[in-house]
């Protein structure tokens, strides 16, 4: 349907573990769950998207020397070049366990993310150095500061398209203040608040803030409220969610990006590479799993015909 592309991932790749409660929450008791693992990690999860999309991917990351590294390379390496992942014996492969109620909406989440403790600008120059060329950069905030710095000035340097995905309020004070080498920055409602530190609560504002950062284009994920986007082209807009019932919440926003840079890196406008990031995280709201087994370029569009009755514009 689209020209590939070939895409480097960098940041984090996660043992993914759920437990989802089969009763209200309460606090201070034992509850009965069910129990899920798989492979997580926002640029993981997003690289294995567009990986199952028809792009060619390559992850950079950071795993331990241990089971769950071994177990995380296995399960990404059908749809993503997992040659630039590093094993180290200096800390275990990063976890994420989440809570979900019964409704699949998270209640807690635990990250132990010591292994990207490990990485640093001189690490990212060896690792940029034995990649092979690429079109474009996807970007999480796992990785400490020094190292997300000099990824965003290199990609500057080379006029790569990149495009920086933001992990949790905390994470994204790892970013630098100037942001100009961003084509697409892709977070959430209280993510680009923090990012933006206008001091108050508004979508709108922090959008401008962050386009006068350096930004070119920035979209804000509003759950069930849907999408707002800016681009330094003076575009603004918001797009109502599609109405899903939600089986896990989880990769949801790693699902948006994905389905977003599919769109605009196959020529679509910013307002239908929203649409069909909303596709994707419908595709996966629906499922139990962190990126839907199901996922391929034609279920995509089938599901954003479904939702949106339109073939977008390309511009």
């Amino acid at each position: 349907m689209r020209r590939a592309v070939s895409i480097v991932c960098i940041g984090g790749a996660n043992v993914d573990r759920k437990a989802r409660l089969l009763a209200p929450f309460q606090l201070g008791t034992s509850h009965p769950v069910a129990t899920t693992q798989t492979a997580g990690g926002v640029a993981r999860n997003v690289a294995e998207n567009l990986g199952r999309l028809g792009h060619t991917v390559s992850l950079v990351s950071a795993v331990g020397d241990d089971h769950d590294g071994q177990w995380l390379i296995d399960a990404t390496g059908p749809y993503v070049d997992v040659r630039h992942i590093v094993r180290t014996a200096k800390a275990n492969t990063g976890t994420y366990t989440a809570v979900l109620d019964e409704r699949g909406e998270m209640v807690v989440a635990l990250a132990d993310m010591a292994v990207y403790d490990t990485v640093g600008d001189e690490w990212m120059k060896q690792r940029w150095s034995e990649l092979s060329p690429v079109s474009a950069v996807v970007l999480d905030t796992n990785f400490p500061s020094d190292a997300i710095r000099w990824t965003i000035e290199q990609c500057h340097r080379e006029r790569l398209p990149l495009c920086v995905v933001t992990v949790s309020v905390p994470k994204v004070k790892r970013l630098p203040p100037c942001l100009h080498g961003v084509t697409w920055l892709v977070t959430n409602e209280a993510e680009s608040i923090a990012l933006a530190g206008t001091g108050g609560d508004s979508v709108t504002e922090a959008m401008e803030a962050l386009i006068r950062s350096g930004v070119e284009n920035v979209v804000v994920t509003r759950g069930a409220n849907g999408v707002a986007y800016a681009t330094e082209q003076g575009e603004r807009g918001t797009l109502a969610a599609p109405n899903v019932t939600v089986t896990d919440a989880t990769g949801a926003g790693d699902a948006f990006a994905a389905g977003f840079l599919y769109g605009v890196l196959g020529g679509f406008s910013v307002e239908d590479a929203c649409r069909f990031g909303m596709s994707n995280a419908a595709l996966t709201l629906q499922t139990a799993e962190t990126v839907n087994r199901a996922l391929n370029e034609r279920t995509l569009h089938a599901t954003y015909e479904q939702y949106f009755h339109q073939g977008g514009t390309k511009q």
